[in-house]
């Protein structure tokens, strides 16, 4: 099992750029996948990026691509989501996700239901 803590969160003018980490217990971190997704107030919660347990493959929402940046590092059990260019309708809360791969290889997913573990979220706030 793993536990999420989302932090990093805040207010932010459009067009600049925030970083929010998702620390996780544990020492099996490097067999998880880990994604970043966001909710709105009365939305979906949608998926927003992922990265695999070496940190060699990202996959990214069209909407963030060229924009956001994900990264681990397992040492650290620590994945980073670096947020250039916000926008407004980035304001969410941002919430990592866990999704426990004891054979690794398989496709970055970003469907909710692959994942197995939650954190809280953080806020993050885009002004214009």
């Amino acid at each position: 099992q793993v536990q999420l803590v989302e932090s990093g969160g805040g207010l932010v003018q459009a067009g600049g750029s925030l970083s929010v980490s998702c620390v996780a217990s544990g020492r099996t971190f490097s067999m998880y996948a880990v994604g970043w997704f966001r909710q709105a107030p009365g939305q979906e919660r949608d998926f927003v990026a992922a990265i695999s347990e070496s940190g060699g493959n990202t996959y990214y929402a069209d909407s963030v691509k060229g924009r956001f940046t994900i990264s681990r590092d397992n040492a650290k059990n620590t994945v980073y989501l670096q947020m250039n260019g916000l926008k407004p309708e980035d304001t969410a809360v941002y919430l990592c996700a866990a999704d426990y791969r004891p054979v690794p290889g398989r496709t970055l997913s970003s469907r909710l239901g692959s994942y197995d573990y939650w954190g809280q979220g953080t806020q993050v706030t885009v002004s214009s």
